[in-house]
């Protein structure tokens, strides 16, 4: 299980670096994910994978992750309180964009059968 808390670490690493030299602006730890979902689509690696072991570890917990970031909003409430029309608006916005993704993706993976292909 620590070996594959270490690939996960090591790929958010890789993914901090990268974004740091090429001066991206996209989140380190998203490069690092799309990484490592490259190398194991690459590798495939057996289900019984030490890496497998301990994401399936962290996910038992993700409540506990989402407590540093709650913690956030409230110490920034009174940013909310002053801005609370462009917060709500973004809110939507962002809500209905994904509702719109979803569904279209939805569409079009209904639209295929087992082998892929378009009905």
């Amino acid at each position: 299980m620590i070996n594959g808390l270490l690939w996960l670490l090591g790929f958010q690493l890789v993914g901090e670096v990268v974004v740091r030299s090429l001066d991206l602006t996209i989140p380190g730890p998203v490069v690092g994910m799309v990484l490592l979902f490259v190398v194991l689509q690459l590798r495939k690696p057996p289900a019984s994978a030490n890496l497998f072991r301990a994401a399936d570890g962290l996910l038992k917990h993700l409540q506990l992750l989402f407590i540093p970031a709650g913690v956030g909003v409230i110490t920034l409430l009174h940013v909310v309180g002053d801005h609370p029309v462009p917060i709500v608006g973004a809110l939507v916005v962002s809500w209905l964009a994904v509702l719109l993704v979803v569904g279209w993706v939805t569409t079009l993976l209904l639209g295929r059968d087992a082998e892929g292909v378009r009905r």
